[in-house]
């Protein structure tokens, strides 16, 4: 999945309109305009399309982080210059205040069935040997299990 994908796919899970969007950006100590949102977030055909980069989405999700859990004491989180899926899924969690059990129901409905071992080990430093990379399919695979569960909610 390209940044943009997961972007677009947690604006329609979570109906989030250009300015809910800015204000996700905003709670991280981002500042970025409709116009650079409208351009993320376009077809990848499109010719005003723009993709945005590791730290965009890291600011994002830091600020999706805050908007669904609230402001942390302390300094505000930097955002990394290069993340990867395994940092997404575990930004997903952290915001969505999930526990192994319900990421696992998540995968579920889209009929992906991974061991409790196998989600935590997503969750590893990358220096232990039980460290596994979450590959794209297991992410997409969530993201999509997310759109069922959260559209479903609403």
């Amino acid at each position: 999945m390209t940044n943009n994908d997961i972007l677009r796919s947690l604006r329609y899970i979570f109906d989030y309109n250009d300015s809910k969007m800015i204000e996700i950006f905003a709670l991280a100590t981002c500042e970025i305009s409709r116009t650079q949102i409208s351009q993320w977030l376009k077809k990848d055909e499109d010719p005003d399309f723009q993709s945005i980069n590791d730290g965009g989405l890291s600011n994002f999700l830091d600020g999706f982080i805050i908007l669904k859990r609230g402001k942390k004491e302390g300094a505000a989180p930097v955002a990394e210059n290069e993340i990867t899926n395994n940092t997404i899924l575990r930004k997903l969690k952290i915001a969505l205040s999930l526990k192994d059990d319900e990421m696992l129901e998540i995968l579920s409905k889209v009929d992906m069935n991974i061991s409790k071992h196998e989600l935590s080990a997503f969750f590893r430093h990358p220096s232990q040997s039980q460290y596994r990379v979450c590959n794209n399919q297991i992410l997409r695979n969530f993201i999509h299990g997310m759109q069922i569960k959260y559209k479903q909610d609403s």
